[in-house]
């Protein structure tokens, strides 16, 4: 299997945090420890581009030819030399053709004509100005242009305006969304070179747990967090392996953990990663590889397992999430997004973070960043405001569905009053 690049030794990296309570991290010092240890894996494919959507550029899409290819028209008008408008009055010029996108006109436009244009048409060679059609009177084969419409070189489109032959259109990283496959189609290409898919696998820990289609035992639920976990992997676009829920048994677990590592690039698990003595799944990370197990000031999401294990010549990336629903979400889009993304060959960049308005008021201490499950509102000053969807529990996932995204509350900020400006992070776009 591929192998991602070495990446430095865990324990120096955790050295950063070593001035910190190892109960209580704040939420940026983990990050900023993801960031250092995660290294992309660095295997490259080139595919269709119809195929490309959602992977990562694994090298420039250089620009074959200026685009545009020559100068044309920005309006639907009549093109003419900038120099036959009049200073004053009215300047009339005799039209000589017509241009069309895609048929060139082959005439000559002398001075004191001009030629009819359509938006995008070649400008004829003597010719640097376009005057839209709505500023000019017609009479006949002449045309009445009034002085102070318009400027010499108005709405004429130089050759290379876009893009100049030799540069790069789209740069290696580059996540592709759908405008970027358009302006690769554009350039003619194609095929792209992207890195590979990430292989993701992923797994439930609990006696307690049940997939669907299972009977519910008494104390028993559903397994919600392995649907949460595919669907959110799927909208990165990774491969993914669903290992299924694995009991709090050390050897099943220690066998689930190795399918995973040899078949995956990273690991997800969640549940299993408190001091409880049932939880079995910590200890067997530990024997598998480095990995350190942090208590975050975060609510929710505080448990949370990180390093690198080992098995046979495999090796993988591993997150140990909490076992609450609402928890593997926040968790996963604050520490496992943005190392996925780099693990595809995208650089790690921050949430997007909007400033928005308070719609009441939120309590809160120092010393732990909060995620408030939030809705959007239009306010009647017309700024968006956010309004929390009740209680707060991280084992209410359908307060996470009801929300558009979170109220982040930072680990210094206090409490909140309403028409306070607080972030929030909105979970459309959150790839």
């Amino acid at each position: 299997m591929d192998q991602p690049l070495a990446p430095p030794d865990l324990a120096q990296v955790v050295s950063c945090v070593s001035g910190y309570d190892p109960n209580a991290l704040p939420v940026g010092r983990v990050q900023e420890v993801i960031r250092r240890f995660v290294q992309p894996v660095r295997v490259a494919e080139r595919v269709d581009l119809r195929a490309a959507l959602g992977r990562v550029l694994a090298e420039d899409v250089i620009v074959p030819q200026d685009v545009p290819g020559h100068d044309n028209s920005g309006m639907d008008g009549y093109a003419l030399r900038g120099a036959d408008l009049a200073a004053d009055g009215s300047a009339v010029l005799r039209t000589v053709g017509t241009g069309l996108a895609g048929h060139g006109f082959e005439g000559d436009v002398p001075a004191g004509c001009c030629l009819r244009i359509m938006t995008g048409a070649a400008m004829p060679a003597s010719c640097d100005t376009v005057v839209p059609q709505e500023f000019c009177r017609v009479e006949g084969d002449r045309v009445r242009i009034p002085a102070g419409v318009l400027r010499q070189g108005d709405n004429c489109r130089p050759r290379g305006e876009d893009l100049l032959a030799g540069e790069a259109a789209l740069q290696a990283g580059k996540l592709l969304r759908p405008a970027d496959i358009g302006l690769a189609a554009s350039l003619g290409a194609a095929e792209v070179m992207v890195w590979r898919k990430l292989r993701v696998a992923f797994l439930s820990s609990g006696d307690e747990l049940r997939s669907i289609g299972q009977t519910l035992d008494e104390g028993c639920v559903y397994d919600s967090n392995r649907y949460t976990l595919w669907a959110m992997l799927q909208r990165l676009g990774c491969e993914v392996l669903d290992l299924g829920v694995v009991r709090d048994d050390p050897a099943a677990l220690e066998t689930a953990l190795r399918q995973a590592c040899e078949n995956a690039d990273a690991v997800i698990t969640s549940g299993g990663v408190s001091v409880s003595e049932a939880d079995h799944l910590r200890r067997v990370m530990a024997t598998l590889g480095d990995v350190v197990f942090w208590r975050i000031a975060m609510r929710p999401g505080r448990p949370m397992a990180f390093g690198r294990i080992e098995s046979g010549a495999h090796s993988a990336m591993l997150f140990g999430l909490p076992g609450n629903p609402v928890a593997v979400m926040v968790t996963f889009y604050h520490f496992v997004r943005e190392a996925l993304l780099h693990m595809m060959g995208a650089p790690m960049q921050p949430l997007p973070l909007l400033p928005v308005v308070a719609q009441t008021a939120l309590r809160k201490r120092p010393g732990r960043t909060e995620y408030q499950r939030a809705v959007l509102e239009r306010r009647p000053d017309g700024r968006l405001g956010a309004r929390t969807t009740g209680d707060q529990g991280s084992g209410i996932l359908r307060s996470m569905s009801r929300a558009d995204g979170f109220i982040v509350l930072h680990h210094e900020q206090d409490s909140v009053q309403a028409g306070d400006l607080v972030d929030f992070l909105p979970f459309e776009g959150l790839v």
